[in-house]
C-alpha cells in the first residue's frame, strides 16, 4: 500500500483535526493503532508539526467525512498526479578485481563487434571512449598483455545488454543502408 508523504506529521494533523479512530489513521499511515495511541497522549512526536493531508492532495475532506460517520472503513489516498520519475542507469561500477578484465573486453568488443560505436561500447563496459581509443590503437599502457576475451564471461556486462547494443548498431547500419556483419564465430579457445 502506497503511505502518505510524511506519515507522522500527516498522523499529528489527523489526531488533531478528524474524528478518526486510532486504526483508521494507523492503517492510513502505515503505523502501529498503538504508536497513535502514543502520539495522541503526547509520548511520542511531541515536536512535529502537522501535515495537512487535504490541502497536500492526498485526502479529500469527503473522505474524511466518510470514514468518520463508519470506524470500520478505512481512508483511500488520492493518486498521485506527478507521475514516477524513472531512475537512469547510473555509471557502473566494476570491482577492482575485474578492472584489469575491462580491457579484454574491450579488445573482444572491437574485435568480433565491429558495428559497436565508441559510446555504445563505453556504456557497455562502463569505460571512457580515450581507453576505448587506447585499446584499438595499442597504445593502452598494459597492450601487451591484453587478450580479446569475452565481457560476459568475465561479468563485465550481461548478455542482454550486449544483444541489446548489438541490435541497435546493426539497426543503425540497416537504416544508413551498410551491410550488417555475421555473428562472430567462436574461437577454439573460447569455447573450451
Amino acid at each position: 500500500m502506497t503511505l502518505p508523504l510524511m506519515p507522522k506529521a500527516t498522523a499529528v494533523w489527523l489526531i488533531d483535526k478528524t474524528g478518526l479512530t486510532f486504526t483508521q489513521i494507523a492503517d492510513f499511515c502505515g503505523m502501529h493503532p498503538l504508536e497513535v495511541q502514543a502520539i495522541a497522549d503526547g509520548e511520542v512526536a511531541q515536536g512535529i508539526v502537522g501535515y495537512d493531508p487535504v490541502a497536500n492532495s492526498q485526502l479529500t475532506a469527503a473522505e474524511i467525512a466518510r470514514c468518520e460517520k463508519d470506524p470500520e472503513t478505512r481512508l483511500k489516498l488520492l493518486p498521485s498526479a506527478m507521475p514516477v520519475p524513472k531512475r537512469s542507469k547510473g555509471a557502473r561500477y566494476t570491482p577492482v578485481a575485474k578492472r584489469n578484465d575491462r580491457p579484454d573486453g574491450i579488445a573482444f568488443l572491437l574485435r568480433n563487434y565491429p558495428q559497436l560505436t565508441d559510446a555504445q561500447i563505453a556504456k557497455l563496459m562502463g569505460t571512457t571512449k580515450d581507453t576505448i581509443q587506447k585499446v584499438r590503437d595499442r597504445t593502452h599502457w598494459n597492450s601487451a598483455n591484453i587478450k580479446p576475451r569475452d565481457p560476459v564471461i568475465l561479468g563485465l556486462c550481461s548478455q542482454t545488454d550486449l544483444h541489446g547494443m548489438v541490435t541497435q548498431a546493426n539497426d543503425r547500419l540497416v537504416r544508413e543502408g551498410h551491410a550488417v556483419p555475421p555473428p562472430p564465430m567462436p574461437d577454439a579457445e573460447e569455447a573450451a
